[in-house]
């Protein structure tokens, strides 16, 4: 079966790059899991997080948490302080499809990813591979995110893709979803081998 796909469009963290600040808050951080749970669900949570992913600033975000939660303030200095230390590396096995789908295939690649702008540069300098993309839409740049629709059309619109024959990769089921409401044919990563599978039935991949 020959793929009409001549897109994809690729999440970056949690697909193509190991990310994730429990690197940096293992168990040996807080004094107990209580302890760990309520400061991801209370203080810096992945929405508060989002926001800086949208455009705002890290420092005035810090601040302010530090002073909603005084109590939590190393904590709350270390998740942008520390935050290279959750930046782990690549996920090999996803970067080596992506690799054999730029040299394999004729299909344009692209990347939409939710990151600030601020910390966005230190993964373009130590991951060769995210200037493989022939366009990259940053939602800390742009100013908006997955999933709302607007950040999607922004890349669609920019690089003239037609939805009908782009497919969009993401480890997050509401961007996939999200996707899907605006007609991009859609996989949820799961890990590599899953991916790969699913390229191959697609036709994309042999």
């Amino acid at each position: 079966m020959k793929s009409d796909i001549n897109a994809i469009i690729y999440d970056l963290g949690g697909v193509l790059v190991d990310w994730n600040p429990h690197y940096v808050f293992d168990e040996n951080y807080f004094e107990n899991e209580d302890q760990r749970n309520f400061f991801f669900e209370n203080v810096c949570t992945a929405d508060w997080n989002e926001t800086q992913d949208e455009g705002y600033s890290i420092d005035k975000a810090t601040e302010e948490k530090v002073k909603e939660f005084p109590e939590w303030e190393n904590a709350i200095r270390d998740y942008y302080g520390r935050w290279k230390e959750m930046l782990k590396g690549p996920i090999n096995e996803s970067v080596e499809i992506f690799r054999r789908l730029k040299e394999e295939t004729q299909i344009r690649l692209f990347a939409l990813t939710n990151w600030s702008a601020e910390t966005f540069p230190i993964a373009l300098e130590r991951f060769h591979f995210l200037h493989w993309f022939e366009g990259r839409v940053v939602s800390g740049e742009e100013r908006t995110r997955k999933p709302f629709e607007d950040f999607y059309m922004i890349l669609l619109n920019r690089y003239e893709l037609e939805v009908s024959r782009t497919l969009f990769i993401d480890d997050n089921l509401r961007n996939v979803k999200a996707a899907e409401e605006i007609g991009i044919k859609s996989i949820h990563y799961i890990n590599a081998a899953d991916l790969e599978k699913k390229l191959i039935e697609m036709g994309i991949l042999k």
